[in-house]
């Protein structure tokens, strides 16, 4: 019969999971995507090294926490009833210092390069108006991030729920996850993940700092939205934990 994990060991997956996907993920951005020739992965690189983050850390520590690694998935388990709200304060304390952990070793690995500035490199970080990739207004930014963070978690609490097919959860998160990016690179820089958002945007300057709010904002609403209507669109039929459902 399998043990409930401690307080402690789920918070420190939801640290190392959190700490890779967005070290793993920016770091591809920030360090492989300089355009010289065989070295620049593209946006497609970094969509895929976000997904691939995710595949690997669910299925590493998933079923010790539930594999959130994200603020957004932490509100939208809890609204769905995979987890108690009394837990989500610690989850989320502990995504953001992992996220801002990673920020920081990245920041040191790439400034061991002449030359680099995070704020003049962008360092990653999420942005709206002159500091979308592509130039998005606030509006069209606000509703990609909320859309797509709600579809994520919707996949999230679906791939998880007791009548999924067992054991897949993980690829169908990081696929999802993948699909995201894809979309929204262009538009944000895809965030749909606050701790993924603070971790990099704290150290790429005051533009970047003053523009985290929607990138906080956008992906809690997300989340909470889709954690408080999966049920009701879809059905429930058995509430349980994101790790057990993990361990299917």
């Amino acid at each position: 019969m399998a043990t409930t994990p401690s307080t402690t060991k789920k918070l420190a997956a939801e640290f190392l999971g959190t700490f890779v996907l967005v070290f793993g993920g920016c770091g591809t951005a920030v360090l492989a995507t300089s355009g010289e020739p065989g070295v620049g992965v593209g946006w497609l690189g970094v969509a895929l090294a976000f997904g691939l983050t995710v595949v690997v850390m669910a299925y590493a520590v998933g079923h010790i926490s539930g594999g959130h690694f994200n603020p957004a998935v932490t509100l939208g388990a809890a609204a769905g009833g995979r987890i108690a709200w009394k837990e989500t304060p610690y989850y989320i304390g502990t995504q953001l210092v992992a996220g801002i952990a990673a920020g920081a070793v990245l920041l040191l690995i790439a400034s061991g390069r002449d030359g680099f500035s995070a704020k003049d490199s962008g360092f990653a970080s999420n942005g709206y108006g002159d500091r979308s990739p592509m130039d998005y207004n606030l509006l069209a930014c606000l509703v990609i991030e909320v859309l797509l963070t709600a579809i994520f978690i919707w996949v999230i609490l679906g791939a998880t729920d007791t009548r999924a097919p067992k054991g897949l959860a993980p690829l169908a998160i990081g696929l999802s996850l993948t699909l995201i990016h894809l979309i929204s690179i262009p538009v944000t820089n895809t965030s749909v993940n606050p701790a993924r958002s603070i971790g990099v945007g704290l150290f790429a300057g005051s533009d970047a700092i003053a523009q985290l709010w929607l990138f906080i904002l956008a992906p809690v609403a997300g989340g909470l939205i889709a954690g408080f209507t999966y049920a009701f669109l879809l059905g429930d039929d058995e509430a349980v934990s994101l790790p057990e459902a993990m361990e299917s």
